[in-house]
């Protein structure tokens, strides 16, 4: 079954001919060879069988004995001949729902097979190649299709490991009434299942940078400014047309749009510490995972509440969205920009660096408005340097894991006391993070602790957060 076609994330679509390969081959031996290696257990024993009954036949004098081993032998082969001559055009196409899951939720797959061809075809059996991570091979038995016949049918994958997964690509196998022979042809066109990390709702505290970066107070000092003290710029996607100044659209030709209409929204970045040297223990329970989730629910929070988000990791790379200054949210929509950051994360992996220093450069240049960090094992030397990053942010949270605590289940050791003590210090609002801990009563519990720490004047920033 040869053909083309790409699957996109909705599921491709493509069209096979099951003679396809033959007919490249012009009939060659070379095709005939390989449909003989898809002789069954029941051919290859009737070949056997008649090959062994024409030699005694012909050692024996025996005619009626020739005529049955000659009978057997030529079964299979015949069989054989028919089915590598055999021509369908079958479609088949593939739809994820969804194409992106959260780990340990299920996905469903449905398939579906068009007979594209003015001939019924046989017997079917479908099988659609997929990770062992997902569970085990799908195998369907289809009935006879009739000429523009369809067939659907579906099944059901899930994973508690994040990643990304191939699916596909779809594989026939066609079998003889006598089952005789059997012939596998595949399909070129495969599909591939995000599975993401899990996120957890959390609940809603007063944001940072709300009253300073963001909101009606900020949006109307911009819009008092008179006509002529507009700068435009060109229009782009998403934009308010509502904003669009046509005075300036005139002047330039272009649709352009109101820049002091244009809320400046508080900033959020979120840290995730990826080192292989910070973490220890694998699977979805280790503090990695725990790491990696927390830092996809704390950014789908973010984004809700209409910040403009990073991701960044310890070694300095970004995941930014449209904007110039590198944060999303702000010039897209914030689905769009949660589906890269998750698709970032669905395959992160552990970095081989040993210090933050990659992050720490990024940091130090200007306001970051919210900082909320994920760091694993912490050295005097890295919590100093962590303990620097939060000069630049309005408000710096810091969840700390030990991860040594998550593979022998013990209690808070005297090192991870004095990182928080160091970090809490320097600014931050700095929790331990347990085992199984979960990051909704942490979240409530680090902003009970920074509205405490205002209140009583030790920290010195105004406003909340979340």
């Amino acid at each position: 079954m040869s053909g083309g076609g790409t699957a996109g994330p909705e599921g491709g679509r493509i069209e096979d001919d099951d003679h396809g390969d033959d007919d490249a081959r012009g009939g060659d031996p070379a095709g005939l060879r390989a449909s003989l290696g898809g002789l069954t257990t029941r051919g290859r024993s009737f070949l056997a069988a008649g090959v062994a009954a024409a030699g005694c036949a012909y050692v024996l004098g025996q005619g009626d004995l020739l005529r049955v081993g000659l009978l057997l032998a030529v079964l299979p082969l015949l069989c054989v001949t028919v089915l590598h001559r055999t021509r369908y055009r079958v479609a088949g196409s593939r739809r994820l729902s969804p194409a992106r899951v959260p780990a340990g939720s299920e996905a469903r797959v449905h398939l579906r097979m068009d007979n594209v061809s003015r001939l019924p075809t046989g017997l079917l059996m479908l099988q659609d190649r997929v990770p062992y991570v997902l569970g085990p091979r799908p195998r369907f038995v289809l009935d006879r299709m009739e000429a523009g016949g369809r067939r659907e049918v579906s099944y059901r994958v899930r994973s508690d490991l994040r990643g990304r997964y191939p699916l596909g690509p779809l594989q026939l196998r066609l079998s003889d009434p006598f089952g005789m022979c059997e012939l596998t042809r595949s399909f070129s066109a495969f599909d591939t299942l995000t599975v993401i990390p899990r996120t957890e709702s959390l609940p809603p505290v007063r944001l940072v940078g709300e009253t300073s970066g963001y909101g009606d107070g900020r949006q109307r000092s911009l819009a008092l400014a008179g006509d002529d003290d507009v700068i435009p710029r060109a229009y782009r996607h998403g934009d308010d047309l509502r904003r669009v100044h046509w005075r300036s659209t005139a002047r330039y030709g272009e649709l352009m749009v109101r820049r002091e209409e244009q809320p400046q929204r508080a900033r959020c970045t979120v840290l995730l510490d990826t080192r292989a040297i910070a973490y220890q223990g694998v699977g979805p329970d280790s503090a990695f995972e725990w790491a990696v989730s927390g830092a996809a629910s704390s950014l789908v929070h973010v984004l809700e509440r209409g910040f403009a988000v990073r991701l960044l990791t310890d070694t300095g790379d970004t995941v930014p969205g449209e904007s110039a200054d590198g944060f999303a949210g702000s010039t897209q929509d914030s689905a769009d920009a949660a589906g890269l950051m998750m698709d970032t994360l669905a395959v992160v992996d552990h970095s081989t660096g040993e210090g933050l220093t990659g992050c720490h450069d990024v940091l130090r240049g200007g306001s970051e408005g919210l900082l909320i960090a994920f760091f694993g094992d912490l050295d005097e030397e890295q919590a100093a340097l962590a303990a620097r990053m939060s000069r630049g942010s309005g408000a710096a949270v810091a969840f700390v894991l030990d991860s040594e605590t998550w593979v022998t289940g013990g209690a808070e050791t005297g090192p991870l006391e004095d990182r928080l003590r160091l970090l809490r210090e320097a600014g931050w609002t700095a929790l331990p993070v347990a085992p199984g801990a979960s990051l909704p009563a942490l979240w409530q519990q680090a902003g009970q602790r920074r509205a405490d720490s205002l209140g009583s004047g030790t920290n010195g920033v105004p406003g909340g957060w979340s």
